[in-house]
């Protein structure tokens, strides 16, 4: 990756850091779901807004290091809108990412999210990276659970 392309994807994940995207908490009838990474220190709440199996919306709130709030916010951005299904099938690309594995680029518009794919190069980070995602999987793992 060129120092130009890195330095953009710093920024964008600065700016998520700094000024992030759905930071909140969702009141009423949503799903919370709390995860820790405590190798570092991260923590996130995450609630979730599902209706008719679409993610109508998504919000957290939390502490943690850069990359594990930047990535909730992109996560957050990323899934509101989408029928669960597509959420998960865009995490599995996320981890894929996350992993250094080859990705599908053009089922979804990955947008701000792939900014984080220098992660990949950091085999310690890619937890924090994660943690946002792996909440919303089980977010609405749930939901289904209670709709049956």
């Amino acid at each position: 990756m060129s120092s130009n392309l890195d330095q953009l994807y710093r920024q964008v994940i600065m700016d998520h850091y700094k000024n992030p995207r759905n930071k909140g908490v969702i009141e009423d009838n949503a799903l919370t779901i709390n995860m820790n990474n405590p190798t570092c220190g991260d923590r996130i709440q995450l609630t979730l807004k599902v209706e008719d199996g679409k993610i109508e919306s998504a919000k957290f709130d939390g502490e943690g290091c850069s990359i594990s709030l930047a990535s909730a916010s992109m996560m957050t951005q990323a899934v509101k809108g989408l029928p669960v299904e597509d959420a998960v099938k865009l995490a599995k690309i996320f981890y894929d990412m996350m992993l250094g594995n080859d990705y599908d680029d053009e089922s979804y518009d990955l947008g701000d999210i792939e900014a984080l794919s220098g992660v990949s190069k950091f085999p310690a980070r890619i937890k924090c990276a994660t943690l946002a995602w792996k909440a919303m999987e089980q977010g609405v793992g749930k939901d289904e659970e209670e709709e049956e």
